[in-house]
This record gives C-alpha cells, sequence and structure tokens, in this order.
C-alpha cells in the first residue's frame, strides 16, 4: 500500500516541495510503501511541526498586538 501524500501541504519546515511524501522514499523515484508505523511515526512529526508553527504565528500576532 503507497502511503498516499504527494508532498501537497505547505509550511515553511521543508513541506510542499512536492517529491516528498515524507515517507523518505519520494515519488520521483517510484511509488512508496509505508508500513502503518512509518505513517504514523510521519504524521507524529508532522503534527508536532504544525504545533510549533502555530505557537511561532500565535507569539506574532501577541507581540503584533502589543506594538
Amino acid at each position: 500500500m503507497c502511503c498516499g501524500h504527494k508532498g501537497h501541504h505547505g509550511g515553511r519546515h521543508g513541506h510542499g516541495h512536492g517529491g516528498d511524501c515524507g515517507c523518505g522514499r519520494g515519488f520521483r523515484f517510484g511509488p512508496c510503501f509505508a508500513t502503518r508505523e512509518e505513517k504514523v511515526s510521519w504524521l507524529e512529526q508532522y503534527l508536532q511541526e504544525l504545533q510549533e508553527e502555530a505557537k511561532a504565528v500565535e507569539e506574532r500576532i501577541a507581540k503584533l498586538k502589543e506594538e
């Protein structure tokens, strides 16, 4: 089973490059076959990056409101 991710998500942490699904293999070199554990690991890492980015946005909003 292919992991199904095609690098469609954006973000400042290297996502959105279009060629890597997050499983470390990239679809440029053929279909990727990630295990459930690999998918969970990738999604957990991606969630952490999203949470960090959201925190940075919240901090920026707070700083702008102080000005």
